[in-house]
């Protein structure tokens, strides 16, 4: 593994700081979440006209840029800097590759290009609060999650007039305005039920959706009913569907990974230049060795998961699964060094008027989502055949 970048990796991460710089400082992030929406439309068609960046892990035959999950992994490092809000995690990181790996050849043409493009917006609806375990990241995903053929989930009828979906989804990422939502579904009653993926318009017939409340305002959610919807199967209903989604866990476990490393990289750095500007008993409050001390364990730790990010990234792209392990080093570098900016910003810290307590939100807020770390990391080691019988393996 080669740890320096690619002139053009390095393009992307330059290019894209410079954009956000200019186009997400703090009073647009604030008006970009206060929007219905909750992100600001013209900042992501620049992003997708200057960069490319919906499509950066997409095939060129689909209008896409063809990196790696690398790239993208980079990518999201730099949003997370900024706590950039951006149909980019629901539509590139979860639903995108869900499309190219299980569409069929006419699906993925008609749908990855517009998406590549920015034009079109997507998402991956899962019942109740279960996307960690749809995307198997801290246990086995052939559970009950999507219903389990029972009453409540959502739930899968095929008819004369083709798929029905009835049911409904409360914490799904971008779900009050994404134009296209995958929808995960159990089908065939008790006895033969199975998961399948659907695919929903966003303005269908049939379909409720509104915007929640959330810790985190910078990644909005919404509340999505189904009453009788008419859906599309995507790809055929013999695939695995719990594998892929499996394997899509990894990938973006890695690729949140990496944004979180962002997050707490930028939250450091805030924390450092407030630090040495805001003096105490005439010099500035950096100069204590106790605050010295903090800081340094927080960059130790900050370090230490953009290297697991870094790895996880490389490995993911070259057929290795060790995404969750490095979520779990991030999400806990980002809780400690938001923690940390919270604290030492003092008072001011504490208010809603600071941008410290969206870092800390999103820690919060990521490590519910995703989390929580300790389940990541017993995930991977029972993945890693650690644990035989509740006994360490030896």
């Amino acid at each position: 593994m080669d740890t320096r970048l690619t002139a053009e990796q390095d393009e992307i991460r330059r290019t894209l700081r410079e954009l956000l710089h200019k186009r997400c400082g703090a009073e647009e992030l604030r008006a970009a979440v206060d929007s219905p929406a909750g992100y600001d439309p013209a900042l992501w068609s620049a992003l997708a006209d200057q960069l490319g960046l919906p499509g950066l892990a997409l095939p060129e035959a689909y209008g896409g840029v063809g990196c790696s999950t690398t790239e993208l992994a980079l990518a999201c490092e730099e949003t997370g800097r900024a706590l950039a809000p951006s149909p980019l995690l629901a539509g590139s990181v979860l639903a995108a590759p869900l499309i190219l790996a299980l569409g069929t050849e006419a699906q993925r043409a008609a749908l990855l290009p517009p998406l590549a493009a920015g034009t079109r917006t997507a998402t991956l609806a899962v019942p109740g609060h279960a996307l960690t375990t749809a995307l198997a990241l801290t246990g086995g995903n052939g559970g009950e999650w999507a219903g389990g053929g029972r009453a409540g989930g959502v739930q899968a009828r095929h008819g004369a007039d083709g798929w029905r979906l009835y049911g409904q989804a409360d914490q799904v990422l971008d779900g009050h305005c994404a134009s296209l939502l995958v929808v995960a579904a159990h089908t065939g009653g008790f006895a033969r039920s199975r998961t399948l993926l659907f695919l929903v318009e966003g303005d269908a017939v049939g379909i409720v959706r509104a915007r929640r409340t959330a810790l985190d305002a910078t990644r909005p959610q919404g509340r999505i009913e189904l009453r009788d919807v008419a859906a599309e199967l995507l790809g055929s209903a013999d695939q695995d569907v719990l594998a892929a989604l499996s394997e899509l866990g990894d990938t973006a476990a890695a690729v949140l990974a990496a944004e979180a490393v962002g997050a707490a990289g930028r939250a450091l750095e805030r924390t450092v230049e407030y630090v040495g500007q805001r003096e105490q008993f005439g010099r500035p409050v950096g100069s204590f060795q106790a605050v010295k001390h903090r800081l340094a364990d927080v960059y130790v730790e900050v370090q230490a998961a953009r290297s697991a990010a870094c790895y996880a990234a490389w490995a993911t792209a070259h057929g290795q699964r060790v995404g969750r392990l490095a979520l779990a080093q991030a999400l806990e570098a980002l809780r400690c060094a938001a923690g940390e900016a919270i604290q030492l910003h003092g008072g001011i810290g504490f208010t809603w008027e600071h941008e410290a307590h969206l870092y800390f939100k999103r820690a919060a807020g990521d490590e519910l989502l995703f989390g929580p770390v300790h389940r990541l990391r017993e995930r991977a080691a029972e993945e890693a055949g650690l644990f035989v019988r509740g006994e360490v393996a030896v």
